[in-house]
């Protein structure tokens, strides 16, 4: 959307873009469950050109920043740039038109001069590998395929998983629920959110003054870059103090010291993500959740056993699990120069230049691609800059008669052989298991801060391509 929304700011208007969904909003259109909110103050998750007054508390839930984005699609006018309910099978480039031929799930064909990838990295659910998985008799489903027609009342419930997406339901199921176990495989560092609702009277200051907006937009982002971004370094010193107030909540919220323990992390805070909640430990406390901690062998018709053969017997499974994040474009098949099928190119990990542009697929770019996720801070603000220079490049394309752009393979090579000697110092590279790392490379994050992606993609140095006419 944001790709869209700067392309008519622009003047350029010969654009598709192509949603397998029935409407916009990407994860806050597919992620339903109950609880659902972004855990970025919505002040920031929010385009810096569409700033919003009306947000009706500090961390806004899903249905709010979904109307958001509708409102974003039909204030900028997008919607007759859009092609829904269509997904994409395949785009192959054409060295001697140099083109794209794009293939929809339906066999149609269309061609383009350029092809911007924005699928994201938390659109495909992550399902694990269970034995017996699949014999279970009872309803069980995704939190992000959220069943809502499955009513929870009174059910035994397994929560498979305990990370971002079950710290926000579980406080929203545990009322109702007649029994509810978490399978913890590890626990996370998590902090109190602090929300509120925003009063009438705020929201109008707000609109009447609009400056007021920028700064509270600024101070959020200020904290996230000076702050939290320095635990997560890995000799960092504020880590022991952030550490310690984690402890300090659960110590304020969980009266069982053995469940205290169960709930503190064994790895050093920041190399997972760490995570935000007001309710989720008082949920724990208050409605008996159990947290189960040993290792899941099987899931049989009515129970989910554990080590030692132990089985707890529930009626309905829900699966929190996350999601694939490495396979970028996948199931979608990528074809560049020469055959090259991206897939196999990124087979020992995704890798892109600043994560947008990968050498021997010319024209192509990526937003929220390799090593653009952040730790610390709003991605809305990467992929923002990410914009800038795609726009950047597609100008000084014109300018120039450049029909084609293909990054430089020493350019490539040089550019992920700094940010990985960098990330060796992140607490993220701590750790062998997180989503922000595959086969002991972290291939996800960013390892700065966005003010020094900001100025690396600024402008588009077309120095770091061959250039064809």
């Amino acid at each position: 959307m944001c790709m869209g929304i700067q392309l008519r700011e622009a003047g350029v208007d010969s654009f598709v873009i192509f949603e397998k969904g029935d409407r916009v909003g990407g994860t806050w259109r597919a992620n339903t469950y109950p609880g659902c909110e972004c855990d970025i103050p919505s002040a920031l998750y929010s385009f810096s050109f569409a700033p919003y007054a009306d947000w009706p508390s500090k961390w806004s839930h899903q249905p709010v920043i979904l109307d958001y984005l509708e409102k974003c699609a039909d204030r900028f006018g997008l919607r007759p740039h859009l092609r829904l309910s269509t997904c994409v099978s395949e785009i192959r480039w054409d060295e001697a038109e140099r083109r794209w031929h794009l293939t929809t799930a339906d066999g149609r064909t269309e061609e383009f001069d350029v092809v911007v990838s924005a699928t994201g990295q938390l659109s495909r659910p992550r399902w694990p590998s269970i034995a017996g998985r699949e014999t279970f008799a009872g309803v069980s489903f995704h939190s992000a395929e959220w069943n809502h027609d499955h009513d929870l009342r009174g059910r035994h419930v397994a929560v498979i998983g305990n990370a971002a997406s079950a710290i926000q339901f579980l406080p929203e199921i545990a009322p109702i629920a007649g029994d509810l176990v978490v399978f913890q495989r590890s626990a996370n560092w998590m902090l109190p959110k602090n929300d509120r609702d925003y009063p009438e009277w705020e929201k109008s200051l707000f609109r009447a003054v609009p400056p007021l907006s920028k700064l509270r937009r600024f101070m959020i982002w200020l904290k996230g870059e000076l702050i939290i971004f320095s635990a997560m370094r890995r000799e960092s010193r504020l880590r022991g103090f952030l550490e310690r107030k984690c402890r300090e909540y659960i110590a304020e919220t969980i009266s069982d010291p053995a469940l205290r323990e169960k709930l503190v992390p064994d790895y050093p805070l920041g190399a997972k993500r760490v995570l935000f909640s007001d309710n989720y430990y008082p949920a724990i406390e208050r409605y008996g959740v159990r947290i189960v901690t040993d290792r899941i062998e099987r899931i049989t018709e009515n129970a989910v056993v554990t080590a030692g053969g132990v089985a707890h017997e529930v009626d309905t499974i829900i699966y929190a699990t996350g999601f694939d994040t490495n396979d970028y474009l996948s199931p979608m098949r990528v074809v560049g120069r020469d055959g090259a099928v991206l897939n196999d190119v990124w087979r020992e990990g995704p890798k892109a230049c600043l994560g947008l542009t990968v050498a021997g697929f010319p024209n192509l770019f990526f937003l929220y691609g390799p090593n653009t996720n952040l730790g610390h801070n709003s991605i809305i603000v990467m992929i923002e800059a990410q914009v800038r220079y795609i726009l950047s490049c597609l100008a000084q394309m014109r300018e120039r008669g450049v029909a084609a752009v293909d990054l430089r393979r020493e350019v490539q090579e040089e550019y992920n052989r700094e940010i990985q000697r960098r990330l060796a110092d992140s607490s993220w590279a701590t750790v062998a298991d997180s989503w922000y790392v595959h086969n002991g490379v972290v291939t996800n994050n960013w390892p700065g801060r966005t003010t020094e992606y900001r100025k690396r993609t600024r402008r588009c140095d077309l120095n770091d391509f061959e250039l064809a006419p």
